[in-house]
């Protein structure tokens, strides 16, 4: 399976080949403890392999850069994916990520950048950013992004230019969830 900008598909997104984006929701964590601390049960450790297991069957870029937020569940779903995927990009835990923070924030950020990102974080934070990425507004959503599921976007040209969406991985497509 041929993904990512480098397939050529809208030919505008081909005109910067470089920028996609990556947006990855954590997988199933443990029901434990204090939210920010809340690790990946080991049904989330199975979603992440299985996740991995299948992006290793097609061509999915690597990002330059990964981004995730400051709770556990998210951190650890990120090293594992980039760790599997073989990803040499640096992993980073960036303010603004939680889940009802601020979108504009992070979209500001997004905009702005030219190398291709992934951000593991949580809901509604993930599917109201690529609401605002791809059709300028948050409301009402757009994607379902269910725990450990995947949304890739391509950005059609240089800085500022309008999102399009790639394609969009629900997990229980193919056994990751439950």
């Amino acid at each position: 399976m041929a993904v990512g900008p480098s397939s050529g598909w809208p030919p505008e997104a081909a005109a910067n080949p470089g920028m996609f984006l990556y947006l990855i929701r954590h997988a199933h964590a443990r029901d434990a403890g204090m939210d920010f601390d809340r690790p990946l049960s080991d049904e989330g450790r199975a979603q992440v392999e299985r996740l991995v297991r299948f992006l290793r069957g097609g061509t999915v870029p690597a990002p330059e850069e990964v981004w995730h937020s400051h709770l556990v569940r998210a951190a650890e779903t990120a090293e594992l994916v980039a760790g599997g995927l073989g990803w040499k990009a640096p992993v980073s835990a960036i303010d603004g990520l939680e889940p009802d923070a601020d979108l504009r924030t992070i979209l500001l950020r997004v905009n702005a950048s030219d190398r291709p990102l992934a951000i593991f974080g949580h809901e509604p934070f993930l599917s109201g950013l690529g609401a605002l990425l791809v059709k300028g507004t948050n409301w009402p959503p757009v994607f379902a992004m269910h725990k450990c599921g995947m949304l890739a976007l391509d950005r059609m040209g240089e800085r500022g230019a309008p999102w399009i969406v790639n394609w969009h991985l629900s997990p229980e497509l193919f056994g990751l969830a439950g």
